[in-house]
């Protein structure tokens, strides 16, 4: 199961253990069973003076297998092999379950320690999900933590009978107690907040005592990291609030051509960008969505930023680099391909569809743009817009048909995205002329009906342009005094990683300049 690399790699690892614990496996005469006996078998040879391997298990699910302390009685199960993403899961748990310290703070560890209730969890993933391992590592820790805490962790592609019962169509998803609890990311505070009623309200209560900011950074993506790097250079109290540090570049799976990265993928890039930032004196305050925004109410006043958790953050200068989110289509299949054939950015993904055939969703300018992007790189691309003629500029229609490669389908309505269960085929459409369902086969299908900002909390606060963007100078000044805004939840245009995060020095930059023309920074 294991090269000589790797179990080298994981016997060092496991020197780590500190505490005895055993494993016991629930086994049947599958080839899956069979796998998984040789990787306990291996771990257990690995330390067997703190390891033990039983093979009585009678778990209804087969294969799987417990990690458990000895004199603990705490229930971490992992159904299927934990291998692929969640490898470094398993090495976690064997670690933790060993009593090796995890990295979290001694505050949230103690969370989830005083956790009440009776929480049975089970976790559905793939092997290839690259959201999975979070919310899997979320969970066991808080499994061995915690005896009130149970957690099944479930490999989809070996229980798939439980994933058609269940009608999963996306992982990670999350069961509590038998009914849905959560799909898609999230991470341990995120658990905590939503079991721990009060979790919430003590949050508010710290984030609200924090002295004010020089300057605020809302959103953590390219450009709100940017800002928050160039505002710790200039020696200020800098913070940074976000819902998800890094944004929408966690979900990407490839990034190509940022200046000196040749290449590199989403979860990499936005953990280099948090470690960036860390390497300053910034308050980073993850997980947290914000809620309004109040101006000062005199020059040079303090600025407030209401969190929904009911906290309030206050500050002299306020960067807004909430980002955007793609506008989706909003049919069957289209979340269960995402990343599986359904793109979004057809600069990014493009050359991964280099002599495919695939099919652009929108008319418009950036539907076309699109569709001549990627007819130099893929075998064929087809055009379905929704009404009777393209939106697009006639220059860029014009462009499009001299593509020998390259087609229009008009009056088309994407009634499903179709695939063979791990990626895209086809998709389905009705001709809204003849009524007729029709099928289109590809591999890709790149979704181009417009960015939505995300900046709906901020009507009626800062000028917003019709698309909802918020309108900024050359400086990043928007039109309240005091904040400025960056990236693709304003105005400037080509909505990319690299151009925003130079709008988000610039805007750092901006709102220094404005710092030490109306007030002395703290």
């Amino acid at each position: 199961m294991l090269d000589d690399q790797l179990k080298t790699q994981l016997a060092a690892y496991l020197e780590r253990v500190q505490l005895p614990f055993e494993m016991v496996a629930s086994l049947d005469d599958s080839e899956t069973s069979a796998q998984m006996r040789e990787l306990l078998t291996t771990i257990q040879g690995l330390r067997a003076d703190k390891i033990t391997l039983r093979l009585d298990g009678q778990d209804a699910r087969k294969p799987s297998f417990t990690l458990q302390r000895t004199g603990s009685d705490s229930s971490l199960r992992f159904a299927g092999l934990p291998l692929g993403h969640e490898f470094t899961s398993l090495v976690l748990a064997l670690l933790w379950t060993g009593g090796h310290p995890p990295k979290e703070e001694a505050d949230v560890l103690e969370q989830v320690k005083q956790l009440d209730g009776d929480f049975n969890f089970e976790v559905y993933m793939s092997l290839t999900c690259h959201n999975c391992p979070d919310v899997v590592q979320a969970l066991s820790l808080m499994a061995i933590l915690n005896p009130k805490v149970k957690t099944t962790v479930i490999e989809g592609g070996a229980f798939q009978s439980e994933v058609e019962a269940r009608e999963i169509m996306a992982v990670p998803a999350v069961y509590l107690n038998g009914a849905m609890f959560h799909a898609g990311h999230m991470e341990l505070k995120q658990f905590i907040a939503k079991l721990d009623t009060g979790a919430a309200r003590r949050d508010a209560e710290k984030l609200s005592a924090k002295p004010a900011f020089d300057m605020l950074i809302i959103g953590g993506g390219p450009a709100g990291a940017a800002a928050a790097v160039y505002a710790a250079r200039k020696g200020i109290r800098t913070g940074v609030v976000a819902e998800r540090f890094g944004g929408q570049v966690n979900d990407t799976l490839d990034i190509d051509n940022y200046p000196s990265v040749p290449h590199t993928d989403g979860p990499k890039f936005a953990s280099a960008l948090l470690q960036h930032v860390n390497d300053y004196e910034v308050d980073v305050m993850n997980l947290q969505r914000v809620k309004a925004l109040t101006p000062a109410a005199t020059a040079g006043g303090l600025i407030e930023v209401e969190l929904e958790n009911g906290g309030v953050l206050k500050a002299k200068s306020v960067v807004l680099a909430t980002g955007a989110r793609w506008r989706s289509m909003n049919v069957p299949g289209e979340d269960q391909y995402r990343t599986k054939g359904v793109a979004y950015c057809p600069s990014c993904d493009g050359p991964l569809f280099k002599g495919k055939r695939v099919a652009v969703i929108g008319g418009g300018n950036s539907g076309i743009e699109a569709a001549i992007d990627l007819a130099g790189v893929v075998e064929h691309v087809t055009v379905l817009e929704f009404m009777p003629e393209l939106k697009a500029d006639a220059v860029l229609q014009k462009k499009l048909k001299s593509l020998p490669n390259a087609e229009v389908i008009l009056n088309a309505q994407t009634t499903e995205v179709l695939g063979d269960g791990s990626k895209v085929n086809a998709l389905a459409y009705k001709d809204r002329a003849s009524g007729d369902e029709k099928r289109l086969d590809g591999e890709g299908i790149f979704v181009q009906i417009g960015l939505l900002p995300n900046t709906d909390w901020l009507k009626g606060t800062v000028e917003l342009n019709k698309m909802g963007e918020i309108v900024v100078d050359a400086r990043g000044q928007t039109s309240v005094p005091g904040v400025f805004a960056a990236g693709d939840c304003t105005t400037v245009p080509f909505k990319q990683i690299v151009i925003a995060a130079g709008a988000g020095s610039t805007a750092a930059l901006g709102a220094f300049d404005h710092l030490i023309r109306t007030t002395a920074p703290a």
